[in-house]
């Protein structure tokens, strides 16, 4: 299977027909290069709050409902190129309106026109103390077509709990959008942790470039990226394919889900089998005083 994960800059839209060919113009070019899942990063719909003018998009509040209400235009748009390219995407997430607050939401999209939704679970500090984003639905492990799917949202992909709670995954997605170097090597380093313990593939996405235009995005650094547990018949490095740092366009990697059957059952290490021996030992370390040290 090829994977196909966005390094993906956002644009200031002026018409609806504007970002359908951008949107089609990506998965075509995916399609065509053979790539079987598309994965779009985290809050890569923002760019739809543009079209209802700038004053919109770079106001907190109102961009969060001008992009929640384009969501279902978005996600018809989304079937329709998943169906006609036979594909799946994992489309950009997106604030999503409930009773109380806003979530962020992704949407995986088959071709076969069923839509899975997974919400972020942990709330970095801006989502939480200045966007009053909130948390969404559980996680959910995708069955389809191209194996067990699972997806992690940024921030999500830091924490190893959540990660061990998607164990079944052959594939964790993890789209993201990063304001600074630091903020693409801690979830990268997620991403890459998330691989090795639970012996699976990671995909993350980037959001990448500029869009001042929006309080809560500015510049994003980041790049698509796909990880593996450093095993047998896998990268040594774990790194199945990294994209140049804001640089837009596709990276690619084409991934065996048998083999990531083969390392689960018989790998040089067994990480995911060893996970249930931490517990008990998940307590603090017992301070043991050594006494001072004389020269």
């Amino acid at each position: 299977m090829r994977i196909a994960t966005a390094s993906y800059p956002l644009d200031i839209l002026t018409s609806w027909a504007q970002y359908e060919e951008k949107l089609t113009r990506w998965v075509a070019e995916a399609a065509q290069n053979g790539a079987e899942l598309l994965v779009f990063p985290e809050y890569g719909a923002m760019e739809l709050a543009t079209l209802d003018g700038l004053d919109v998009a770079g106001d907190l509040e109102k961009s969060l409902f001008a992009v929640s209400d384009k969501l279902p235009e978005a996600d018809a748009l989304h079937l329709r190129l998943a169906a006609q390219y036979g594909v799946h995407i994992v489309a950009a997430s997106a604030p999503a309106a409930t009773e109380t607050r806003p979530v962020n939401r992704a949407r995986l999209i088959t071709p076969c026109g069923k839509i899975g939704v997974q919400d972020k679970q942990i709330m970095t500090r801006f989502e939480g103390e200045v966007w009053d984003v909130i948390g969404g639905c559980p996680l959910q492990v995708f069955e389809t077509a191209l194996g067990r799917i699972g997806i992690l949202i940024c921030y999500d992909s830091e924490f190893p709990l959540l990660g061990r709670a998607l164990e079944s995954c052959d594939i964790i997605v993890i789209p993201s959008v990063t304001e600074a170097l630091a903020g693409y090597w801690r979830v990268r380093t997620g991403a890459m942790a998330r691989a090795l313990e639970n012996q699976c593939v990671t995909v993350m996405s980037s959001v990448v470039g500029e869009a001042d235009w929006s309080e809560a995005l500015g510049t994003s650094v980041g790049a698509g990226g796909v990880f593996c547990p450093p095993d047998t018949g896998f990268p040594s490095t774990g790194v199945m394919a990294v994209g140049e740092l804001c640089v837009p366009g596709w990276v690619y990697a084409d991934i065996d889900i048998e083999l990531i059957a083969a390392v689960r059952a018989d790998g040089v290490v067994l990480n995911r089998k060893h996970w249930v021996e931490q517990i008990g030992r998940d307590q603090p370390a017992v301070n043991m005083p050594l006494g001072r040290i004389s020269s």
